[in-house]
């Protein structure tokens, strides 16, 4: 019941974004902590270093079975969500990192050919890099 409470909470959280973005893309960048980068659980961080490890091994060997990268990308966020203890500002801010990420990963899901998911791979990548600049 506290895992359905706590993933309830999360989904609220990036469903706040969502409509925050939509509304006003400028409120969604990100900010460092008074010109640091925010600190991100221990528990959490194996799974984005493992979503970036995914998706730089499938970027080494020239994979083109995206639609698997798709779905190991998604095993490690909703491992990272179940993860999640991270309250206050710091949570405020990953989650502004993480709901555009969860919508890449989406979008490659459903690429329909290897040219639109290259270019969706190139912004997960970006991704990562803007993970790396602002959290640690």
């Amino acid at each position: 019941m506290k895992n359905l409470i706590k993933l309830f909470s999360v989904i609220m959280s990036l469903l706040f974004i969502a409509a925050a973005c939509k509304s006003d893309p400028q409120q969604c960048d990100i900010n460092l902590n008074n010109g640091e980068k925010w600190q991100v659980n221990a528990e959490m961080k194996p799974h984005i270093k493992k979503g970036n490890e995914l998706l730089t091994d499938f970027m080494a060997a020239k994979n083109k079975d995206y639609k698997n990268l798709a779905e190991n990308l998604k095993t490690q966020n909703n491992r990272l969500i179940k993860s999640c203890t991270m309250k206050g500002e710091s949570h405020d801010e990953l989650h502004k990192w993480l709901h555009p990420h969860i919508e890449l990963i989406e979008k490659l899901s459903k690429a329909e050919n290897n040219e639109e998911a290259e270019a969706i791979i190139f912004k997960l990548q970006k991704s990562f890099e803007n993970y790396e600049h602002y959290f640690q």
